[in-house]
Formats: structure tokens, C-alpha cells, sequence
């Protein structure tokens, strides 16, 4: 039987060209030196595994964890849908210089093309500088046609909707949403396991090498939802105030906000795992048997048979879930 106490990975971090400097500095690192624009906190992804960093389990990766412990890890409702394969990446994301403005497949084509998932994932900006801004869907209604001409005389990013970028604002993207984080935003990501993106446009940015940056516009075509405008593309900001409330729910993840300001008792129903990342200020977590501290740009997986904790503390936490139905 799995322990009964929260799991902690090693950084997972990840130099990329658009990357920066915060994410080191806000996990208490040291500075690498290096462009850091994502860290991996909870992930199965081949070739991008989580690896336990202390405890009984140390040196395993999640997949091993999850193959090794089945429900008592994962839970009933992910058994059920997926056997013993953990459905959700979780990352940070710092953007110093804009991404690509890209977009994911769905389940289908992902499936039909490279037989894996598809992606759907949800933004919560930790931070933002002034003028930060986000692309989410379209200003209006486009067709083939004019995404492949504008594509080819590199005006796609004037018909996408662009929103400022406010602390605590939370961005729903389902598979097929046009989408692309501007410079100088701080977020977490909560997506299905996946790592399939396709760049559509890329400020004629070069590699390492001088190389122009491989953009994947005819493999996107497909995959591009060209009706995708508001309000299904405006963000959301959760109430300003202590507790525990929904921020996004669809059929691969249930994210919540949770606030608070004082001893916080949790109970989880056993049929999900639950992933604690804290986004602001510093928890005590409480658990039958044990303890552990919870920091600012940290992340935490419960087994799904710990169904009961405590927080305690002045900070901001973000829980992410698998459905039990949807």
C-alpha cells in the first residue's frame, strides 16, 4: 500500500528562448543562468517524468508510482478511464519574451496522428507585468482560406483576440483554441498529459543556430476551431475572497482556487489524486501521521487515499483534480 502523505518531485526545469528568470528566484533555486520558461512540476510525459525527491519513493517517476500503486495513487475515476496512466501535466510558465501563437489537437487527431491524447488545458496568472497581455480565439469568424493568407503575409496575429493580462485571471483553452502568452506573464498551466503543439506564427524568431524556428501552419489547419470568439474566449476572475472555489472544470481536470488565512481543514473524494500548487505566500500542510510545508511555486501530489488535510497559513492554492463525471 502507497504511504498516506503528500509527494514532492525534483525541478523539473526547462531553458527555452522565451524564457526568464523568475521561476528560480520564486522557487528559492539558484540562478542557472539560463532562459527558464517552464517548469514541469507534476508530469508523465515520457522523456519529461516527474522523479520523486525524498522519502520512500525517491528516485521513482510518476509513471513507476502510478504503475506500481494503480488506484490507491490515481484513483477510481482515473482506473476506470485510463488504467494506470497519470491524464494531467502541471506546469509553471514564465514568459519574458512572447511565445508562439500556437494551438493543440483534440483527442481524435492526436490520437489519429501520433496516438496519443489530445490537449486542453486552463491558465491562472500568477503575475503580470503592465501591458501584459494574452491571445485567446479569434475577434471574429475566419475561414481556411484567410488564416492561410495571413499566415503567408504575417498578419495572423491582428485577427486574434487580445486580452490584458491581470493577476488571478484564469483562461479556459480547449483543443482547438488559437492561444499565445505575451511578454512578461507568470502562470500555471493545467492540461492533459500531452506535449503536442502546433506554431503557427513566431515573430521570425531564430534558433540557437540561426535557424528560422519550425512552425507546423498546414499540421494546425486542421486542428484550428476558425469560429472560436467571444465570450468563449474571454477569461474569468474568481472572487476575491477565503475558500475553496471552482475555477475550471471540463472532462480531463477540475481546478479550484483556494484561499486562506487560517487553519483549513480538506477532505477529497478518494476517487482522484489531488495536486496542490501553491501561487502565493506559504502553507502548512497537515496530514494523519505527518507534516510538510507547502512554498510559493511549489507542488504537492496526495495520493488519492489521503483524503483528509490541513492547511494552515496566508497563501494562495491551486487544487487540481480529475472529474469524477463530466
Amino acid at each position: 500500500m502507497i504511504e498516506k502523505a503528500p509527494i514532492s518531485f525534483r525541478p523539473n526545469l526547462k531553458s527555452v528562448i522565451w524564457g526568464g528568470s523568475r521561476l528560480c528566484r520564486y522557487k528559492g533555486l539558484p540562478d542557472s543562468g539560463e532562459k527558464i520558461g517552464e517548469s514541469w512540476e507534476v508530469s508523465a510525459v515520457p522523456g519529461r517524468e516527474s522523479v520523486v525527491a525524498e522519502g520512500p519513493y525517491a528516485g521513482m517517476t510518476l509513471g513507476q508510482l502510478a504503475e506500481s500503486f494503480g488506484e490507491e495513487l490515481l484513483g477510481r475515476n482515473v482506473i476506470e478511464r485510463h488504467g494506470r496512466v497519470f491524464p494531467i501535466l502541471v506546469k509553471l510558465i514564465d514568459a519574458a519574451d512572447n511565445l508562439s501563437v500556437q494551438v493543440h489537437p483534440d483527442d481524435t487527431l492526436a490520437m489519429r496522428r501520433n496516438g496519443t491524447p489530445g490537449k486542453t488545458e486552463m491558465w491562472y496568472i500568477i503575475d503580470s507585468e503592465p501591458g501584459a497581455h494574452i491571445y485567446s480565439g479569434f475577434k471574429r469568424p475566419i475561414t481556411p482560406s484567410e488564416y492561410e493568407r495571413r499566415v503567408a503575409d504575417n498578419t495572423f496575429p491582428e485577427i486574434l483576440a487580445n486580452y490584458h493580462a491581470r493577476k488571478g485571471d484564469v483562461f479556459f483553452l480547449p483543443a482547438g483554441r488559437v492561444h499565445s502568452i505575451g511578454a512578461g506573464v507568470l502562470l500555471a498551466e493545467i492540461q492533459q498529459s500531452s506535449d503536442i503543439t502546433y506554431r503557427i506564427y513566431d515573430y521570425d524568431r531564430r534558433d540557437a543556430a540561426g535557424n528560422p524556428r519550425e512552425l507546423h501552419t498546414a499540421l494546425a489547419e486542421e486542428a484550428i476551431n476558425f469560429s472560436d470568439t467571444s465570450p468563449e474566449t474571454d477569461p474569468t476572475h474568481p472572487a476575491d475572497a477565503r475558500g475553496l472555489e471552482e475555477i475550471a472544470s471540463c472532462g480531463h481536470f477540475t481546478v479550484s482556487r483556494l484561499v486562506i488565512d487560517a487553519p483549513t481543514p480538506l477532505r477529497f473524494d478518494p476517487g482522484s489524486f489531488t495536486i496542490l500548487m501553491c501561487v502565493d505566500g506559504n502553507a502548512a500542510l497537515t496530514y494523519p501521521g505527518g507534516a510538510t510545508d507547502l512554498h510559493r511555486c511549489h507542488s504537492l501530489l496526495l495520493p488519492a487515499i489521503l483524503d483528509t488535510i490541513e492547511l494552515n497559513g496566508k497563501a494562495t492554492i491551486l487544487t487540481a483534480r480529475y472529474p469524477s463525471s463530466y
